[in-house]
């Protein structure tokens, strides 16, 4: 039985998710991305209002454990998961899985035929084993810095 619980996203979560991304970079995908890749992936800890701003129309689901969050799932009305987060101490508990699950209930039950995501280095093993596909290298630039990811698509129906 997990000890945590999935939820949908509340105003007062906007700061916890900040910090939550922040640290899921710089903690999570250092193995995959050099130090000047991660500053500009996340340059600081975010502030609640960078947050609060992003999560009108989407869909936003939490992970709490004991009040605390501790991961959070985004997904847009188009079908693009355009983030899955969850904190250092909570990796590989299976926060992510519980929060991608009911994701994609939801995109189900109104009716997606597809998602997509622009998955990390970090996440791509992840989406590879929540059925995602057709994985395409994007390698860009952010702020001069080489940085890439993975355009990949799941077919719902």
């Amino acid at each position: 039985m997990p000890d945590f619980e999935i939820r949908r996203y509340i105003p007062a979560d906007a700061a916890p998710i900040a910090r939550v991304f922040h640290a899921s970079v710089h903690g999570l995908a250092q193995r995959d991305y050099t130090p000047a890749q991660l500053s500009v992936w996340s340059p600081a800890a975010r502030e609640a209002g960078w947050y609060a701003s992003r999560a009108g129309g989407r869909d936003v689901w939490v992970a709490d454990r004991d009040g605390e969050v501790v991961g959070f799932a985004e997904l847009e009305p188009d079908g693009y998961v355009d983030m899955v987060y969850v904190a250092p101490g909570a990796a590989r508990q299976g926060v992510a899985t519980a929060l991608y699950g009911a994701l994609e209930d939801h995109a189900r039950a109104a009716g997606l035929a597809r998602l997509f995501v622009e998955a990390s280095e970090t996440a791509l093993p992840f989406f590879i084993r929540m059925g995602f596909s057709n994985a395409q290298r994007r390698d860009f630039e952010r702020n001069g810095v080489a940085i890439h990811n993975y355009a990949m698509e799941k077919r719902l129906a």
